[in-house]
């Protein structure tokens, strides 16, 4: 069924079928409304759907929004780190009427996916959200300077222009978390992770460091070793900031095992929700990442890009604080 096929049924032209599937009413194009409801009926009688690809042509925009990963993200379970924001994308999707396309045949180039190798197949959508801890400063600046439509999730660095995301607001997250511990009274606390590399890491890092100089007390950085609580006992350190909350269940437990009292003897703070399974009984203190509302907003700004409507193309997101029950006064 064509519509040239519904102008031949109810007596009217092809451009008339065309301005009445295209919803025009103004003065330009008036059509009768009895001839706009024989023409309507005709399309419910028939089932008529107009063809994507000429609408695609016609539009300039075939309604796929694309959807990439820098490493393997689509979860194996609804507990997964990633399925929040995955959430979030296709609800936002859907509410906007666009299909989203997952780009999984990206080849993998020392050890990580890329979108430029061959060619770039992100072209296939009108835009693509980019998901992914990690993300390549080098492909973010050719999908600038070549003008391809993109938001990541997430906070980037500039890649020779101002990258569109959605990210979390770690510093201010962190911070207020490090307050609350020099409210307790703890005057030596530690940073348990790398704060370096990934915008998220680094994000959270300057955060405890900042507020911890503002609060005056003693903030210092370690790697997460076997050996990472002999090192927090020995320099006296009564709070633990964990950048991975997997990490502060797996110290939480070796602290039990030793004696250790948690929060009594040492307090744990967990930066953000896990990003890898993680088992432990403890209510943690920390905050959650607005992973659905990420994901969501990240098509929004998207989709403006792609209409042209202006709006803010860099956001970040409030995290949610969680009261817990690892942070306690210090020497309780």
């Amino acid at each position: 069924m064509t519509q040239q096929d519904i102008a031949r049924m109810t007596g009217v032209s092809q451009t008339t079928v065309s301005i009445v599937l295209n919803e025009r009413d103004d003065a330009a194009v008036r059509i009768a409304p009895e001839t706009r409801e024989r023409v309507l009926q005709a399309i419910r009688r028939t089932g008529y759907v107009a063809d994507p690809i000429a609408r695609r042509l016609a539009d300039q925009r075939n309604r796929f929004l694309g959807v990439f990963t820098y490493e393997p993200v689509f979860p194996a379970g609804l507990g997964d780190f990633y399925h929040p924001f995955l959430v979030g994308i296709e609800e936002c999707a859907e509410s906007i009427g666009c299909d989203l396309l997952l780009f999984t045949s990206a080849p993998v180039i020392d050890g990580r996916r890329r979108i430029f190798a061959q060619d770039n197949r992100l072209r296939l959508a009108d835009g693509c959200i980019l998901l992914g801890r990690w993300l390549d400063p080098q492909e973010l600046s050719r999908l600038l300077a070549e003008g391809q439509a993109f938001v990541s999730v997430g906070r980037r660095d500039d890649a020779g222009g101002p990258v569109p995301y959605v990210g979390a607001d770690y510093p201010s997250a962190t911070a207020a978390q490090v307050r609350r511990a020099a409210e307790l009274g703890h005057r030596k606390i530690a940073y348990v992770g790398e704060g370096t590399g990934p915008e998220s890491h680094a994000d959270r890092f300057r955060g405890f460091t900042t507020a911890a100089a503002e609060a005056g007390i003693t903030g210092v950085r370690l790697r997460f070793t076997p050996n990472v609580l002999d090192e927090l006992r020995a320099q006296g350190c009564t709070a633990v900031f964990v950048e991975e909350f997997a990490d502060g269940a797996l110290l939480a437990a070796e602290a039990g095992r030793r004696g250790v009292r948690v929060p009594e003897d040492l307090s744990f703070v967990a930066l953000g929700d896990p990003t890898r399974p993680a088992s432990t009984d403890l209510d943690f203190t920390g905050y959650r990442i607005p992973r659905r509302e990420m994901g969501w907003q990240a098509v929004e700004v998207l989709s403006s890009i792609l209409d042209g409507t202006g709006g803010e193309t860099q956001r970040l997101l409030p995290c949610e604080p969680v009261a817990g029950a690892t942070l306690a006064v210090a020497g309780a």
